[in-house]
Order: structure tokens, then sequence, then C-alpha cells
């Protein structure tokens, strides 16, 4: 065998020894029997970290979004979904849900940061604070990126010590892992997404605010809940 083709050999070894693991992680993850359109509590198996919900708790209408937070289109949308979500905050609940795309290099780094924000109680402060950011940190190197989202802790009264212990944490890590397996069950295939009520809504929808606020609308309605003030 020469050379290149060890090399060739080596490499598509590796790769399916690669993929075998993250195969196998994914199967201890059983989540064929949960309802992935309900608020997920806490468990062994998300690192005993429940669903963040943004909103009114006990809504009977739930906004789900599917998301990375290195994918552009996320990036984009962001500041429309969190303006509607903004003004319907009372009377629906959001919820987002981590799904870390492997080109990302990013994505699981950022989506561990805010949930070790989480672990504090700044989750939401977080989360708005890559998504708005994301064009500054989205690029740099596994070693920059590290103090970088430090310095978001710092500047959101975190605990440092902590938040660098629970960063890199099995905990966190089987919440990120978690979240991914409910979208494959949720037969999410792209970011964003965004699931109301159970109906996984076209990017014709959640891709404009006026057809959004429609849907939501509708779903209030369907549901008995009167319509914000400013929507009617």
């Amino acid at each position: 065998m020469n050379k290149i083709k060890w090399i060739i050999f080596t490499i598509i070894t590796v790769g399916i020894f690669v993929t075998l693991i993250i195969i196998s992680d994914n199967s201890k993850i059983d989540v064929s029997k949960i309802d992935v359109n309900a608020i997920q509590t806490a468990s062994k198996q998300n690192g005993n970290i429940a669903d963040h919900v943004y909103g009114n708790p006990d809504s009977k209408v739930t906004l789900i979004n599917y998301g990375d937070f290195q994918c552009p289109g996320c990036g984009n949308t962001h500041p429309m979904i969190k303006k509607t979500v903004e003004t319907y905050k009372d009377k629906i609940r959001f919820v987002f849900r981590n799904v870390t795309l492997s080109y990302h290099a990013n994505a699981k780094a950022a989506s561990a940061t805010a949930e070790a924000a989480g672990l504090q109680g700044k989750y939401w402060e977080m989360f708005n604070k890559i998504y708005e950011s994301q064009s500054d940190w989205s690029e740099l190197s596994s070693s920059a990126r590290t103090p970088f989202f430090e310095g978001y802790a710092k500047n959101l009264g975190l605990d440092i010590a902590k938040f660098k212990v629970d960063i890199s944490s099995s905990q966190i890590l089987s919440k990120i892992n978690y979240d991914i397996a409910v979208g494959k069950k949720a037969d999410v295939n792209s970011t964003p997404t965004f699931i109301l009520n159970g109906k996984n809504l076209d990017s014709s929808v959640w891709g404009e605010q006026a057809k959004l606020i429609d849907a939501i609308n509708a779903e209030l309605i369907k549901n008995g809940i009167e319509l914000p003030a400013t929507t009617e």
C-alpha cells in the first residue's frame, strides 16, 4: 500500500470511527416516548436542564424554535422573532432548542455558553447577546472564542469560576445532545425551524413578520385567548 493510499485509508477509517461514536452517543438518548411539542421537563437525559421558556409558561400556544447560534439565517431572523415574541410574551410561550450543525465550528460552544448562563438565571440575556453579536464571534478560533464568551459572562455579572466549570460539563453536553435528539424526532432538517402548536411553519410564514403574527393570532383565537391590544 503506497503512502497516498495509506493516507486515504486512514482518513476513511477515522471518519467511520468518529461516525460510529456519534451514532453510539445519539443512541443513548431515547426520545421515542416523549412528546416533542410538549415542554421538556428536567431529567437525567437532558442533564436536569428543562426547556427554556420565555413568556407565559401556562399558555396553550407554544412557539418552538430549533436553531443554531452560528447559522446566518438564524441570526438574520432573530431581531424579528425577538420583537414578535416580546409583543406576545403575555399570550404565548416561546421555547428555544439547540440544533448545532457540525460544519459550524463555534455553534456548540455558543450553545454551551447560553446553557451555562442559564444555570445562573441569565439564559435569555445570553441568548440575545450571542445572536445579536454573531458576526463578532462566528469566525473565532477555538482558543479565541473561550475568553470571548467569558467576556460576555463577566458583562452579565455571572460567577466566572462556575461558568468555566459549567460550560464544559457533561450536564450541558447532555442538554445540547438531548435537544438535537428531540429535533431529529421532530423531523427538523434545517435551521431555523419554527413549530407553532405542533405545526411546522413554512419559511414564507416565519420569514415575514405579518404572516407570523397572523399564524400566532389564529392559534390564540382557536384557544380562546385574547389578542394583544397592539395587534387587534
